[in-house]
């Protein structure tokens, strides 16, 4: 049994905040043990995950949250896919502390996520909770990208790097006054009535010319340019926030297959 310690969290307006959907899910008063899974003939969970989206990660008896006064313990109750508080995956049968803004993952990928959280205020009366969840700026709400659609996106900025670098044609410009002084000193290197030394210097003087008159140039198609940079774009908007301009991996398959 993991060692736990005293938390603040008050048992008071608790929820569990679904981030997929924007859904939350109080926890029910006055109960030792709240129990999340899906229900059948034998099990009743106390918060019922079967209307979500990729609830077929989620095992019947997934996991529970344990209630100790005003403290709160999350336990793996052997799930097929496991458990995962903050990232991190937790042992079955062992209780983990809970404190308000933890992050609650059913399953791997990201895909069955909640927050534990303060409830939200009934500012209407009869409005339910997840209406006055949308009055709260989206800024606000928790960005959870699952590993794929990361993975897919740093794939995308590799790959227009990759690309942009393969087709930069870089090259160098001399003037042609370094370039006559280096020609001119090997003429006199090879002259044996010319004293050699001043072969060197109109040598190393055409180098010197050469360093401080040259210039160094770049191309590159102004197309793959532009190409490249909506790839990496897309890429980036992909790893940091999952969607590009409000469309996710899935929706974006759809388009294309029409």
């Amino acid at each position: 049994m993991q060692n736990v310690t005293q938390s603040s969290t008050t048992r008071l307006s608790l929820e569990l905040f679904h981030v997929q959907t924007s859904t939350a899910f109080e926890l029910p008063p006055n109960l030792v043990a709240i129990r999340i899974g899906k229900p059948n003939d034998q099990n009743l969970p106390e918060i019922d995950v079967s209307n979500l989206p990729d609830a077929e990660i989620v095992s019947r008896s997934h996991a529970q949250i344990q209630v100790d006064g005003s403290n709160y313990f999350l336990e793996d109750l052997g799930s097929s896919n496991g458990t995962f508080l903050n990232d991190t995956k937790l042992e079955p049968g062992i209780t983990y502390q809970l404190n308000v803004g933890d992050r609650i993952d059913l399953g791997q990928g990201n895909k069955v996520t909640f927050i534990f959280q303060n409830q939200l205020p009934n500012l209407l009366a009869g409005s339910n909770v997840t209406a006055i969840q949308q009055q709260i700026p989206e800024q606000n709400k928790p960005t959870v990208v699952d590993k794929t659609t990361k993975l897919v996106g740093l794939a995308l900025m590799v790959a227009s790097t990759v690309i942009l670098t393969a087709n930069i044609r870089i090259g160098l410009f001399f003037r042609i006054p370094g370039v006559a002084l280096c020609v001119i000193g090997v003429f006199v290197l090879c002259q044996q009535r010319i004293n050699r030394n001043l072969g060197w210097i109109l040598i190393a003087l055409g180098i010197l010319v050469m360093i401080f008159t040259g210039n160094i140039f770049a191309s590159v198609n102004l197309l793959l340019l532009l190409g490249t940079f909506v790839l990496f774009v897309a890429g980036y908007l992909l790893f940091t926030t999952g969607k590009i301009f409000g469309y996710d991996l899935r929706s974006l398959q759809q388009l294309i297959n029409r």
